[in-house]
């Protein structure tokens, strides 16, 4: 980036397309439900400061009488956290809010609420960092400051679509930015981070950088859950489209979840987003079963129908390993109960449509003899020695009474486990608010009771088989699809500290100090500069200006006169120094060499002062990396005039050949 792009940028111009979070004031359903759950939250974290101030005092004090009065407030305390946080649980569990419109015959899908956050002052710890590591004003990044506020800002409300994620991918990729500037890595600037528990609502506050990118792909995860829940599942392109959300929202629990440790708070730690991840998963699955059997019926022949079971019935185990994760410790009383309710209702659910599309399979099919439709039909029935010797005498049905049979087998295990999803439905309090699900479970068991009762004759005595075991098997595996961080691009908001791999938290060196170099109109200063962004004293001609002037090899130019040239090309830096003629300014720091070239290494935990640091004693100019080494500027850029290597006046040196010229 040249000088002048340098001198010109300002963040709110880098900035000025970015995104913004949706309005706080806008009292949508979602809206409303988040800002219950954040007073909520409030109130939780007000409690609990109360209480161990409670606490405290009943340590502390020796007089019985007060001891006494302490606990009667302790117990009032407990008693008002239990109840904010059985409000809190109906919260998380209202799905129907972030359901769409058009999904009343749909079964609805879990989403997870958003991390709450509060306001966090990052002006007076950034301003001091700057001014003890990088040695300027900080007051004169006021404006960076606002920006990195702002946009903290803008992510705590975002809207429940693809601008949302974007607007939390793009904090998130800021952050990894600010943590370069500020956070050297073994000490922490004076910033807390406050968060509150998704689904509790306890507060935990850090000062690591780590806790605040933990917290925002938490909410990147679960804002992908919101949106996959609203999609219209009525149409097969809606359908898809929460596939990917769930798919996506589970890549990034998993990344959190493989990226991320130590987390404070419960719905970070390893178990609880294992968990999560699996739960995304069976609702994806539970997708690709919706868009499979979308506007099919019972006339699309014997093969669709085994088909439509075969992923019934994955879907069916998918929520029964979902449920034993949820129902493992300390998961189990982590979560609200009615997760772990309509985990297992869905499986006993999937299972009886998968037993009622074989039911379909059989009966209504009979003119289809087709030695291959009845094979595969067969080949999805489990037929070994771990199930029921009823199982083992399965054969493929030669008579329409053989048919009968095994699809009255099916609807008998049908209806066992619509009966069980509704036993299990009715004893969870939040579930039976759920009207549109109960509706569903209901018509979906009188369909299948109309059905077996009408192959029901009253002197008909034939034993009814053992409901056979179907084989899953699906034709769309799931999985997890990874955060693209990268197609959010960003611009550092601090960009004008330089760059970030030589000026960050990690890296040292001197305050600037100012050199002027005077030169007579027949001689040259006597230093020559190599490299970019920015240049290097390379090397300096003994009793020249520059050796007078305490230049030093290695010093890095960051202005040249009023000029900052840390962005600057080596052709910037070498025009200005010719245009200054024979009175020269610049602005000087000295890196630690041994910070410089050990980039594996970390910072000292408190910064040297410019009094302590050391300067380099050699020349670095066989230590440059290897893209700079087209940009070397011809030996003694800036000679003396008459000297041997102007009179010498060579043809044409590689040098030269890469641009560069000598200089009077």
């Amino acid at each position: 980036m040249s000088v002048t792009h340098t001198n010109g940028f300002t963040a709110n111009e880098a900035l000025k397309g970015r995104r913004k979070g949706s309005d706080p004031l806008i009292s949508t359903a979602r809206g409303k439900l988040q800002s219950r759950r954040s007073k909520v939250n409030d109130q939780i974290n007000r409690e609990l400061r109360m209480r161990n101030g409670a606490e405290n005092l009943y340590r502390a004090t020796g007089n019985k009488r007060l001891k006494e009065l302490v606990a009667v407030e302790l117990s009032f305390f407990n008693s008002n956290i239990q109840l904010l946080k059985e409000e809190l649980s109906d919260l998380n569990s209202d799905v129907l809010v972030y359901q769409h419109e058009n999904g009343l015959h749909n079964v609805p899908m879990i989403p997870l609420g958003l991390k709450e956050t509060t306001e966090c002052d990052l002006a007076v710890p950034i301003k001091d960092f700057i001014l003890e590591h990088y040695s300027e004003d900080g007051t004169q990044y006021e404006r960076e400051i606002q920006e990195l506020c702002d946009l903290r800002q803008d992510m705590r409300t975002p809207q429940r679509n693809e601008s949302g994620v974007d607007l939390l991918i793009e904090y998130f990729n800021q952050l990894h930015f600010i943590e370069k500037r500020f956070f050297p890595p073994d000490r922490v600037l004076g910033a807390h981070f406050h968060w509150y528990d998704s689904l509790t609502g306890v507060p935990k506050t850090q000062k690591t950088m780590g806790f605040e990118k933990g917290s925002v792909l938490f909410n990147i995860g679960a804002l992908y859950t919101q949106i996959g829940c609203k999609q219209d599942r009525t149409s097969h392109a809606g359908i898809q489209d929460a596939i990917s959300y769930f798919q996506k929202a589970a890549g990034t629990f998993r990344h959190l979840h493989n990226h991320f440790t130590n987390a404070p708070s419960m719905d970070m730690q390893p178990h609880t987003l294992t968990m999560l991840i699996q739960l995304m998963m069976s609702q994806a699955q539970e997708c690709v079963f919706e868009c499979k059997v979308l506007g099919s019926n019972s006339n699309n022949g014997l093969l669709s129908n085994v088909r439509a079971a075969q992923e019934a019935v994955v879907v069916s185990q998918m929520y029964d390993d979902t449920k034993l994760l949820m129902t493992a410790e300390p998961v189990k009383d982590y979560i609200p109960y009615s997760w772990v309710s309509m985990a297992t209702v869905k499986a006993q659910y999937y299972m009886a449509l998968a037993h009622t599309h074989m039911a379909t399979a059989i009966i209504e099919f009979a003119d289809e003899n087709d030695s291959q439709s009845l094979s595969e039909f067969m080949d999805a029935l489990q037929n070994t020695k771990e199930v029921d010797t009823e199982n083992n005498r399965l054969s493929v049905p030669q008579t329409q009474e053989d048919r009968i049979t095994l699809g009255k087998a099916h609807l008998k295990g049908a209806l066992n486990c619509h009966e069980e999803a509704m036993r299990l439905h009715d004893l969870c309090k939040q579930l039976r608010k759920i009207d549109t699900f109960q509706e569903i479970l209901k018509k979906a068991h009188d369909r299948c009771l109309e059905k077996f009762s009408s192959l029901e004759e009253e002197d008909d005595f034939t034993e009814i088989l053992m409901f056979p075991i179907i084989n899953p098997k699906t034709t769309q595996n799931v999985s997890p699809i990874s955060p693209e961080f990268r197609n959010i691009s960003v611009v550092d908001i601090f960009k004008r500290l330089g760059p970030i791999t030589i000026f960050n938290a990690k890296n040292e060196w001197s305050a600037p100090r100012t050199v002027t170099l005077d030169r007579n109109p027949d001689q040259g200063f006597g230093f020559s500069v190599r490299g970019d962004a920015p240049v290097r004293v390379a090397e300096m001609e003994p009793g020249s200006v520059a050796e007078i002037g305490k230049l030093k090899v290695g010093d890095l130019v960051v202005a040249v006169g009023e000029k900052d040239t840390k962005w600057a090309k080596h052709e910037e830096v070498v025009a200005l120094v010719r245009q200054c003629g024979n009175h020269l300014e610049l602005k000087l720091v000295t890196p630690n060499l041994s910070q410089d070239h050990d980039t594996s290494r970390s910072a000292p935990g408190t910064p040297n002062t410019p009094l302590r640091m050391q300067s380099p004693r050699e020349s670095i100019s066989t230590q440059s990396n290897k893209s700079n080494r087209s940009r070397l500027s011809a030996p003694w850029t800036f000679m003396r005039k008459g000297s041997k290597e102007k009179q010498d006046k060579p043809e044409k040196s590689k040098e030269m050949e890469d641009g560069e010229a000598f200089l009077h």
